[in-house]
């Protein structure tokens, strides 16, 4: 069904592309940004004329500022805005992983897997199979779409669609332990690991070399093997050694997966940390930047680099704030009000890291909110991989404000007004802790 729409989708791009322009508008995430160089290529392969734009979310206002003279295409969006949609008068084309709530205009074609109860893959995965359906010579976008499932964290769906964009990628999959880079000296992927962190490990250079004396992994000719080197053996004393050293503070489940590596700029690269490098260079602003990154542009590779490592420096200032901030906290929830002290675009990064924090208990509640000009981003996470659904919870909250969400059972977003920032957080705490006299 999901190739059938995607043929559908084409046809009809064909034919429209001849008498209007066609403009695609994507997200600024990983997956939104590998969404973006994806189709791009395959239109401009294709002999398309197009404009392309990364926008961080989408709202009522801009979607009445859309001109009907285009046609619409939206990559990683739209899925939850499709009432607004329905007034354009014009064509519109949806390639998104998202859940669909409302009614599905005739206007819209909407590539939603999710829609039509198919493999759960991520928007540069459609995108993707999108460009191969279009011609094979595409099929060296495949690592983008491996990059943005991991982007996504959906890689654990290993199911036969995207096994299939493995196989075109070429992608080395090594059972291990999720720590990235898997491909740098591994003392150093250690001492810097802070997803997941480990205690007495993670920043301490001393711990580091402690554990990889009593995973009996030694320094060979003056460096230590990256992660993915490793032999299975070796792999396995270094699970046994980190398990123990964390005394319970991090579970097994959460710290063995697939470790997935792509070739990128001629060099085999952890798609996880080509995911979090492109993920910062749209977090601080600068999405063109991680495009020209994905395109494998030289210059834009350089730039992302250093993008990186202030987005890191960024995040570690962030973090600090939040250990030594006021939080509002209630039975299994806490709420940060980060105000103008954490960018809005790395909040859910924040989140998201706290989230997978030993620190917090399994199923909290963690809710983050930060400004972005005259609005408020709010970004909520369930600690660990059990818990309430956070995209039902902001939803009971925003719903009456005349917002919308977006997001997943696990982690969900929303935009809400500034002047409503006390009423939300007091709504907010209503519904949490009502949530919990039911649980």
């Amino acid at each position: 069904m999901l190739i059938e729409k995607i043929q559908t989708a084409i046809e009809r791009i064909d034919e429209v592309s001849k008498s209007k322009r066609l403009r695609v508008i994507s997200h600024f995430d990983t997956d939104g940004i590998t969404s973006a160089a994806i189709f791009s290529k395959a239109l401009s392969r294709w002999g398309k004329v197009f404009s392309l734009e990364v926008v961080k979310g989408l709202d009522e206002d801009f979607i009445k500022e859309l001109s009907d003279q285009d046609v619409l295409i939206f990559l990683d969006l739209a899925s939850g805005s499709l009432d607004a949609l329905a007034d354009k008068k014009t064509e519109v084309f949806i390639f998104d992983h998202h859940e669909v709530v409302q009614e599905v205009p005739s206007s819209v074609h909407l590539v939603n897997p999710s829609y039509e109860g198919e493999e759960n893959l991520c928007s540069a995965a459609i995108c993707y199979l999108f460009a191969r359906e279009l011609s094979l010579e595409n099929k060296d976008l495949a690592k983008l779409a491996v990059i943005g499932t991991v982007g996504d964290i959906l890689e654990r769906n290993m199911g036969k669609v995207f096994s299939s964009i493995l196989e075109d990628s070429e992608t080395v999959v090594r059972k291990g332990i999720l720590l990235y880079p898997s491909t740098r000296p591994l003392d150093k992927t250690l001492e810097f690991s802070s997803n997941p962190y480990l205690p007495g490990v993670s920043g301490s250079r001393a711990g580091v070399l402690e554990l990889l004396r009593d995973a009996g992994i030694v320094n060979e000719n003056g460096r230590y093997k990256a992660l993915y080197e490793l032999s299975d053996e070796e792999m396995s004393k270094l699970i046994t050694a980190i398990l123990l050293k964390s005394k319970g503070e991090t579970s097994e489940d959460g710290l063995i997966g697939n470790l997935f590596l792509v070739k990128f700029f001629n060099k085999l690269e952890d798609a996880r940390e080509l995911s979090a490098l492109i993920n910062a260079c749209s977090r601080m602003d600068y999405p063109e930047i991680a495009l020209g990154f994905c395109l494998g542009n030289a210059f834009y590779r350089e730039e992302a680099e250093k993008v990186y490592i202030n987005y890191k420096q960024n995040l570690v200032a962030a973090l600090k704030y939040v250990s030594e901030s006021e939080k509002v906290e209630g039975k299994d929830y806490m709420i940060i009000n980060a105000r103008d002290k954490i960018k809005d675009t790395i909040i859910g990064t924040v989140a998201s890291i706290l989230s997978h924090s030993p620190l917090y208990k399994e199923g909290l509640v963690i809710v983050a909110l930060s400004y972005n000009e005259d609005k408020i981003k709010v970004s909520a996470r369930i600690a660990g991989r059990q818990g309430r659904n956070v995209r039902d919870l902001l939803h009971k909250v925003v719903l009456p404000m005349g917002g919308e969400v977006g997001g997943h059972p696990n982690a969900a977003g929303c935009l809400i007004s500034k002047e409503k920032e006390e009423e939300f957080i007091g709504e907010l705490r209503k519904v949490l802790e009502l949530e919990v006299v039911r649980v």
